[in-house]
Formats: structure tokens, C-alpha cells, sequence
């Protein structure tokens, strides 16, 4: 009997011939993310639990994004408590606004295709698009983890999402992984593994793969996997071992559920105020006006991101009246952007870029909206309150589709602007 991704990934850290769904397994992280917000909670934990030392200081990561630069009074407490515990327990691999952490620890190259790595942040799910099981954990599961280098996890079942045939132009990963969320349901893939093969996710970059990754959560989902291949051995600057060219769901693995799509049929959507999965096409849309587009967050603030937004606003203008705020999810992607014309190109047509980092996405710095103004975004949440006050409006898009919403000043399909 054949396993599928996840399951091979498991199995081979518990040093198990197979596992199967619903066991409960002791795992061994190959690697740990820590971000700035949950710090001070993960330190309290530790301390509470009566550890005194980390198991393995080169397999955490500190990630300073959510709360960089300061915009509130208690953001500083953050950073001196992360400091002291990095200083005492000997982390050497610390960024301090270096970018996003998703980001960070796929481009830095601290995972690797077949890893295990938990992170203090939902959207952990993201390194499934290098072929690694990753998820997000509290900061009391954390806390555990650092003092004993295991945590147990239950094995999910998995979806397997076949998406065959070429996208349309104007369509991106983003509106693939918008309408899977808007079929599924918020929760329709509760505590469950997304596999996404088909030819069409094979001619996919792996910044591609990492926006639907990182999605994967806003159905429910526990991880997301994605076969590793050449493209991914680039990526993560690596030659694939026996082990890592094996990741592939096996046909005749148990899956909980097989959805197909052909690629031709998707089209450009939106996630609508004020549900992830509240899924429209972006024609049925047009007209609406807006005050405000985002373009970044560890869901679209990569390299191949900007630069479609740029070639949508080669040559025009932000609509009077309307901000658009580029945040590059690193420096090397602000820097990449740089030298290949893409900022100058967003600068000159009006956009306020700004430093790398989680920013706007979660409510902070950077163009906060208020009561009654739209805004269109790339990040993976529209939830009540998220970027602004609880009356603000927030639709969820791709890049492509933001930036011509940008140029019009109203949403409307890209070339339309």
C-alpha cells in the first residue's frame, strides 16, 4: 500500500516503515521558527517548565517581522526579551528585520525538502511548497519543544488537488489557491494535509507553490505539500538525495479525498469582506470603489510578485486618491526588485514601498485603513479588524489583479485598469 507525502515525511522521522492517519507520533524538528510576537510568551513557558538549557540552539531561528519597526509602547518589551534569550542560550541564527519570516526560512535556506520544522505562526504551512512538513504550533508547544527537541502530533489525512493544463493569463497562483479555499470551506480541510501535484502545479515556480502553501491554512489545513523537484533543488540550493526524489503521493495511496481541476477554468477571484472563502470572480465585482491596495505579506511579497505588478503598471498611474503600499517580504527580494527595474517602475506610477516585513498585513505599521474604506491586498487575511478598525473592508487578490485595481481606483479585471 502506497503513502502519501506527509506520510513518507512523518514515518522517516520516527524512523517507522509507514504511518498512517490518526496515529500519534513523537517527532524529532529538524528545525524550529520563533517569531517576535509570541517571544515573550514562549520565554514565560520555558522558564515555567523548569528548563535550563535549549536542546539544539542551530536549529531555532528567530525571526524579528511582526512587530519591526516599533508601533506601539509593549513592541520594544519584545525585542529585549528575544535578545536576552538569544544571548543566554546561545541562538546564533537571529534576523532582525531581515523580512518575513515564511520568507526567511525557505530563502535562507533553513528547510530543506523531507523536514519537519514548527513554527509560532499559522502560516508555517508554507514550507510545504519545498516538500517539507511544517505547521504552525502555540507558544506553550514551543516552549516544550526547546527544552526537549520532540512534540507529538497526530498523522493527518490528506486532499490530494490535481490541477492539470496551462492557467489563463491574468491568472495566478493566488486565484488557484482563493478558489480551492472558496470549494473546500474555511474548514473543510480541518487537521488535514493539501497535496498538490498536476501538470499544471509542475510548471508552477516555487513562489508560486509557497502562496498556496501558505494558504493552505485559510481552509483548516494542518500542512501542504508539494513534490520536490529540480526547480526546488535550485530554490533551496541543493542536489535532491534518494530520499527527497521519492516525496511524490504513491497512486495507490489512501487519500481522504481527490479533487481535479483543469487549469484553463480558473479565473481571476477575490476573497470578499469578510471570510477567506468568501470567493468571487473579479468580474462580478468591477465597479466597486476603493481607497487603498496592498501588495506583499509572506503571501505575495516575492520577487515574481512585484514584478507583475509592475508590468501592470508600466506607464500609468495610481488612480488620484488611492494609496498603494509595496512591502517586499525580504531585503533580498527588495533588493532583487530593485536591480531589475521593478520598484522604480511602482515608485514612478505612485507606490509608497516600504522596509521588509509582516507590516500592514497584520495590522501594524504602514497604512493602517479606517471605518468604511476598501482595501484590496495580497495577504491571506481578510478577517473583521485585520488591517484597520472593524468597519474596514478588505477583498484578498493577486498581485496582477491589485495593481490594476490600484491604476483604476475601482476593482477591475487586469488589463481593464
Amino acid at each position: 500500500m502506497g503513502q502519501t507525502i506527509i506520510e513518507k515525511i512523518i514515518g522517516r522521522n520516527v524512523g517507522a516503515d509507514r504511518v498512517k492517519p490518526g496515529d500519534i507520533v513523537t517527532v524529532k524538528p529538524d528545525r524550529v521558527m520563533l517569531d517576535d510576537i509570541m517571544m515573550p510568551f514562549i520565554v514565560d513557558k520555558f522558564h515555567e517548565m523548569g528548563f535550563d538549557k535549549v536542546w539544539d540552539s542551530d536549529k531555532v531561528v528567530l525571526i524579528y517581522d511582526h512587530l519591526v519597526p516599533a508601533s506601539q509602547q509593549d513592541d520594544t518589551r519584545h525585542y529585549r526579551v528575544g535578545d536576552a534569550f538569544a544571548e543566554k542560550y546561545g541562538l546564533s541564527h537571529v534576523h532582525r528585520s531581515d523580512g518575513i519570516c515564511h520568507q526567511l526560512m525557505t530563502e535562507a535556506g533553513y528547510v530543506k525538502p523531507g523536514d519537519v520544522v514548527f513554527g509560532t505562526d499559522s502560516h508555517t504551512t508554507t514550507y510545504g511548497c519545498v516538500g517539507a512538513f511544517s505547521t504552525g504550533i502555540g507558544y506553550t508547544e514551543m516552549a516544550a519543544i526547546l527544552g526537549t527537541g520532540t512534540l507529538w502530533i497526530k498523522v493527518p489525512e490528506t486532499i490530494r488537488v490535481v490541477i492539470n493544463g496551462t492557467l489563463p493569463k491574468g491568472v495566478m497562483s493566488k486565484d488557484v489557491i482563493l478558489r480551492i479555499i472558496g470549494d473546500l470551506g474555511a474548514d473543510g480541510a480541518t487537521y488535514r494535509a493539501l497535496e498538490f501535484t498536476g501538470s499544471a502545479v509542475a510548471q508552477m515556480t516555487v513562489a508560486s507553490r509557497m502562496t498556496m502553501a501558505n494558504m493552505a491554512i485559510e481552509a483548516g489545513a494542518k500542512c501542504a505539500a508539494f513534490s520536490p523537484d529540480e526547480k526546488t533543488a535550485e530554490y533551496c540550493g541543493i542536489d535532491l538525495d534518494g530520499f527527497q526524489r521519492e516525496l511524490k503521493g504513491d497512486e495507490d495511496a489512501i487519500y481522504l479525498q481527490t479533487i481535479t481541476y483543469q487549469a484553463e477554468d480558473f479565473r481571476p477571484v477575490m476573497a470578499c469582506p469578510s471570510q477567506v472563502d468568501q470567493i468571487r470572480e473579479v468580474k462580478e465585482l468591477e465597479g466597486t470603489v476603493i481607497d487603498q491596495v496592498f501588495i506583499g505579506s509572506c503571501t505575495n511579497g516575492r520577487l515574481e510578485d512585484l514584478q507583475a505588478a509592475a508590468r501592470v503598471l508600466e506607464g500609468k498611474q495610481v488612480a488620484p486618491f488611492v494609496k498603494l503600499i509595496v512591502t517586499p517580504a525580504s531585503r533580498r527580494v527588495y533588493q532583487e526588485a530593485l536591480a531589475c527595474g521593478a520598484l522604480k517602475t511602482l515608485l514612478e506610477a505612485g507606490a509608497i514601498v516600504t522596509h521588509p516585513g509582516c507590516g500592514l498585513c497584520c495590522g501594524r505599521t504602514g497604512g493602517i485603513l479606517c471605518d468604511g474604506e476598501r482595501v484590496v491586498a495580497t495577504n491571506n487575511r481578510n478577517f473583521l479588524g485585520r488591517m484597520g478598525t472593524a468597519k474596514t473592508q478588505i477583498y484578498l487578490a493577486s498581485p496582477v489583479t491589485a495593481a490594476a485595481c490600484a491604476a483604476a481606483g475601482r476593482i477591475v479585471c487586469a488589463g481593464e485598469a
